[in-house]
């Protein structure tokens, strides 16, 4: 249904699937105080024995998060998507059963959707020589199966959207669907991104890149050390997380709780290299989101950063920074909380936008874990180190995410009135 004008887009649920195995708060909680998921990591089918520092949702049992009859036809990225999903619901308020509203829709991200399940069925030809593959690997495996299986089970007879943006898939999940509600097309869009990327041939093509971070038993939870002096690259992580997205007057008239608004969403390209990050990009993106959201620089008092403590993709993200920000950036509070939950790739940009709503709500500003010697070319902004900043006050938060291709999605979330 459309409107006279843009409406207010609420943010009145969030859920997610945490390392750490507990709700949004325990995992909020955990990351405050700056402790770290990343293990080493050896997967079990790796012929040289690979092992990398990485995280995993060991605690995850899909049958009692989504109940038999879904585990069992689906992908273990789907598993994670439809778990924090359906926590978003709840936290939202409805109850788990179909809604059946054609102006509920879904909007997610994912950026290798069911590897595993395609890893499955070459594994089965090529190594035990089984002529046929399972005839639910296409519908396991495409990246949209997710959202479908989303929308099915909560009834949700909206636009049912994918995007694959790699590293910046669920950011612009999330701000597509921002659109979504603020233009009228939808009244509500559940909106977020999975991955489960620890498939062996995704493990090898990163180890390949020479951007992984190495480490062994007693030192791979620090092995992610985004700003820092000497730091030594991304770790890779699963899981998933999700945000409900709503019309304001829509939440209102329900009674809903509203965390905050999502006021603003930056989008831009970097058109200069496939793999290079651009600061100019970056900037663009920033910027854009901040008019967006008509919110002067000075407003914003934390930014979850992209940061994933490569070499080359650091101080550019930090040199964007500066230049949008301006005189401000050096009292610009930033942290990487990738450092603890690691990179989950397409699902990144989802995990990262709850932990800024979090932030934003509790006024609390995590770390960066590990953090202890600045880079020399990462300088020029306020990092938070230790175990974060407490009791802090601020109306404005922002999320980067910048992905391979040169794609740049920037969130802007925004305390109630």
């Amino acid at each position: 249904m459309s409107r006279t004008g843009p409406s207010r887009v609420a943010v009145t649920g969030i859920g997610l699937v945490s390392p750490f195995g507990g709700d949004a708060d325990d995992f909020f909680t955990r990351i405050m105080r700056g402790e770290s998921a990343v293990r080493l990591y050896r997967h079990p089918a790796s012929p040289n024995d690979l092992a990398q520092p990485a995280v995993q949702c060991a605690l995850f049992n899909p049958e009692q998060a989504i109940g038999r009859a879904l585990s069992s036809v689906t992908d273990r990225y789907s598993q994670l998507g439809l778990a924090a999903a359906f926590s978003a619901w709840s936290d939202a308020g409805f109850a788990r059963k179909g809604a059946g509203s054609n102006e509920y829709g879904v909007s997610w991200g994912t950026g290798v959707g069911g590897a595993l399940t395609y890893e499955k069925g070459y594994t089965d030809f090529f190594e035990r020589s089984r002529r046929r593959v399972s005839p639910l690997t296409v519908a396991l495996a495409m990246n949209n199966a997710a959202a479908s299986n989303l929308a099915i089970a909560l009834g949700l007879g909206g636009a049912c959207l994918t995007y694959s943006v790699a590293c910046a898939s669920s950011a612009v999940s999330v701000g597509e669907a921002y659109r979504r509600v603020r233009s009228g097309q939808d009244k509500l869009v559940v909106a977020g991104g999975s991955e489960a990327p620890l498939a062996l041939s995704i493990m090898l093509a990163w180890d390949a890149m020479r951007v992984v971070a190495t480490g062994d038993e007693e030192s791979a939870f620090r092995a992610c050390r985004p700003f820092q002096q000497g730091r030594k690259g991304l770790v890779l992580g699963e899981g998933a997380a999700a945000l409900v997205l709503e019309d304001w007057v829509h939440a209102e008239a329900r009674g809903a709780r509203i965390y905050c608004e999502l006021a603003g969403y930056g989008q831009s390209g970097d058109r200069s290299h496939l793999v290079r990050p651009d600061a100019d990009g970056q900037v663009r993106a920033i910027e854009a989101a901040l008019h967006e959201a008509r919110l002067p620089v000075t407003d914003v008092g934390y930014v979850n950063a992209h940061g994933t403590a490569t070499q080359e993709g650091d101080p550019i993200e930090i040199s964007a920074l500066r230049a949008a920000f301006g005189e401000a950036a050096s009292r610009l509070r930033v942290s990487s909380t990738k450092s603890m939950h690691g990179h989950l790739l397409g699902a990144a940009g989802a995990m990262e936008a709850v932990i800024t709503v979090m932030a934003l709500v509790k006024q609390q500003i995590p770390p960066t874990a590990h953090l202890q010697q600045v880079s020399a070319d990462c300088v020029g902004v306020s990092h938070v180190m230790g175990e974060g900043l407490r009791d802090v006050c601020f109306s404005a938060a922002m999320s980067n995410s910048f992905a391979f291709g040169g794609s740049n999605a920037v969130l802007v979330f925004r305390r109630p009135d």
